[in-house]
């Protein structure tokens, strides 16, 4: 028997559960309004045979076999019956969250995990005073899931190590990269590493050192080709004799140059405007365009995906 995983019905439960269908996994998909739930399946219909036709479909399964996994509940009760894994993709709002997580505290066995997408929400906001507390773990993923696999599976103090471990070892399962916090900590570790980027970003545009879309390229045409395979640390470990030879080398003349760094920008006024107009130049603030080029983006996601697993497997 395969067990049920159960998502919520936006934009990242239809992500989520693609990427478990692909796998084999039978899901669930909740809404309380059943036509959010009918708008899901069929926007996964139309992106699973687009995926089909261009090759980019995950899994060994076909897109119909795929989507005869994927089904449709605005029963919570039902919808929690034999699943095993739950994830809820509700919008970052931390009263709502809770609810569905009190919630489904009075309805679901002592061996089902609790997941959420939250971004930003502390699981300690989240999961305390919950009677299952030890079975709620937070599983950050990025946007789209579908092609970018890195998974962060963020432990409440109370959560049981069992639970941390089942959903590590679901997450590499389905053929995404789970990487383990050992406690929570605000941003969790993709978005402190990314507002550190952006941080820096937004003051040298600000200080005139460099135009927006020059500022994007050093990233896309620079660090970023190499942070595509190998991340901060050990590019400083290949970039000179290992990593202490790198501090060796560079200790001073980093600490000089961070020491330069500015506070934390506003992100408004001036320097927004002046950002905004640069990137409404090259992508117009359009429904139309928008959606091209996150098409683009997600194209370009995909065959990045397919290379570094002919990298891996070389």
């Amino acid at each position: 028997l395969i067990n049920w995983h159960f998502f919520f019905s936006g934009l990242i439960g239809r992500s989520w559960a693609m990427v478990f269908a692909a796998a084999g996994f039978k899901v669930k998909l909740y809404d309380i309004v059943q036509q959010q739930i009918t708008s899901a399946l069929e926007s996964i219909r139309k992106q699973m045979k687009e995926l089909e036709e261009s090759g980019f479909l995950k899994g060994a399964l076909s897109a119909e076999k795929q989507l005869t996994l994927i089904s449709g509940c605005t029963d919570l009760k039902a919808a929690v019956e034999g699943a095993t894994f739950i994830q809820e993709c509700t919008p970052e709002n931390l009263e709502l969250k809770k609810k569905i997580f009190s919630q489904l505290d009075l309805i679901v066995d002592d061996n089902v995990i609790l997941s959420s997408s939250t971004s930003c929400l502390l699981p300690t906001k989240l999961f305390t005073g919950l009677k299952h507390v030890k079975q709620c773990v937070v599983s950050h993923p990025v946007n789209p899931p579908y092609f970018v696999p890195l998974v962060e599976i963020v432990p409440h103090p109370e959560t049981d190590p069992s639970t941390t471990e089942r959903t590590y070892a679901l997450m590499k399962k389905i053929g995404q990269s789970p990487v383990k916090l050992n406690k929570e900590i605000e941003g969790f570790v993709l978005n402190r590493l990314q507002y550190a980027v952006i941080s820096e970003a937004w003051r040298l545009v600000g200080e005139g050192v460099v135009s927006p879309t020059d500022l994007d390229l050093v990233m896309s045409d620079g660090l970023g080709m190499r942070y595509a395979f190998i991340g901060p640390l050990e590019t400083m470990h290949l970039n000179a004799e290992g990593i202490s030879n790198y501090c060796d080398r560079y200790r001073e003349g980093m600490r000089l140059v961070l020491n330069t760094f500015g506070p934390v920008p506003e992100f408004s006024g001036e320097v927004e405007q002046k950002i905004n107009q640069a990137m409404s130049e090259k992508i117009p603030v359009a429904p139309k365009q928008l959606d091209a080029r996150r098409e683009w983006r997600d194209e370009c996601l995909a065959r990045l995906a397919k290379l570094k697993k002919q990298m891996e497997s070389d």
